[in-house]
């Protein structure tokens, strides 16, 4: 049987020509800077084994993956009363979308489009400064990653928030409903801070891991979330990580997954390992080409299923 490594070395292999296909995302500034030809990815299993291929340890802007680690600290932080302000069906709409906040009074429709995530971000601020919130995502996401060396890329943060005219839009038009309770300009600030984490893939699935193994740290022994919050996340990462291409990404990969404009992809195999990938060309729905066609052949070539 072949090693770990080998496998995914082997996956890799195979997409080496889908490598720069698609577009760096280029409305943040920063981000337009970014080498389209960059490539990396990591395994990390539940046992501790880990496999890396091509840029695997070099941080990049991991952007919309840090929904799920918000979303993970806003659901211990507030339970089940979070669902009260956002949903938890696909949108079918692009994730920066203000089409459905009208009809619905101002609900996301689910905690990955941008409007959700603000939500979210406004439900972790609650009374705190914004310095206190972004300070203890990051310890949050460190200790996740067992590693003190991840930092926001204030560069990218700053391009962001210096563009971020359309988050900005959907926060005033939700708070117009009522659904934020902090000013527009702090949680605008919190969720720019966020979205600029800047992880490897190593690290990524590293982080991940507490999401394969029932909300523990498989590693550490530490509970992140109970199992049935787990769960959810999970199953909330197969219906809306990938915006209006999740259906495309659940049919063609079959794993729970998040991605990020940055290129990034984390994914996650029930009780076996966490997956992250990193190609920085998109496709048209804002999601790594490169990366998915990477998860698409290495579930192929493993096997792993959500089973």
């Amino acid at each position: 049987m072949q090693s770990l490594q080998t496998q995914l070395e082997s996956t890799c292999r195979l997409i080496q020509n889908e490598i720069g296909i698609g577009k760096v995302a280029n409305y943040i500034p920063a981000l337009a800077q970014v080498p389209p030809d960059k490539f990396g990815a990591a395994i990390v299993t539940v046992t501790g084994e880990t496999a890396l291929v091509g840029a695997a340890q070099e941080a990049f802007s991991i952007q919309s993956i840090s929904k799920v680690f918000a979303l993970t600290e806003a659901l211990n932080l507030h339970g089940i009363n979070l669902w009260n302000r956002v949903g938890r069906e696909p949108s079918g709409n692009a994730f920066n979308s203000i089409v459905q906040l009208e009809k619905e009074k101002g609900i996301p429709r689910n905690p990955f489009i941008n409007a959700g995530a603000l939500v979210v971000t406004d439900a972790l601020l609650g009374n705190q400064s914004t310095e206190d919130c972004t300070g203890k995502l990051i310890a949050s996401v460190q200790t996740l990653a067992s590693d003190s060396s991840i930092l926001i890329n204030t560069t990218v943060a700053e391009s962001e928030r210096a563009t971020a005219y359309r988050n900005a839009g959907l926060a005033h038009f939700m708070q117009s409903f009522g659904n934020l309770n902090r000013p527009v300009n702090d949680v605008l600030d919190v969720y720019c801070q966020q979205c600029a984490i800047a992880m490897s893939c190593e690290q990524l699935a590293r982080s991940a891991l507490y999401l394969a193994n029932n909300g523990t740290d498989p590693l550490t022994g530490k509970q992140i979330v109970d199992e049935e919050r787990a769960r959810r996340i999970n199953a909330m990462m197969m219906l809306c990580g990938h915006y209006d291409a999740s259906g495309e990404f659940a049919h063609r990969v079959g794993i729970p997954g998040k991605s990020g404009v940055g290129g990034g992809i984390i994914a996650v195999v029930p009780n076996i390992a966490a997956v992250a990938v990193w190609s920085p060309c998109l496709n048209a729905n804002g999601n790594s080409h490169a990366g998915t066609a990477a998860l698409e052949n290495l579930v192929r070539l493993t096997k792993w299923n959500v089973l």
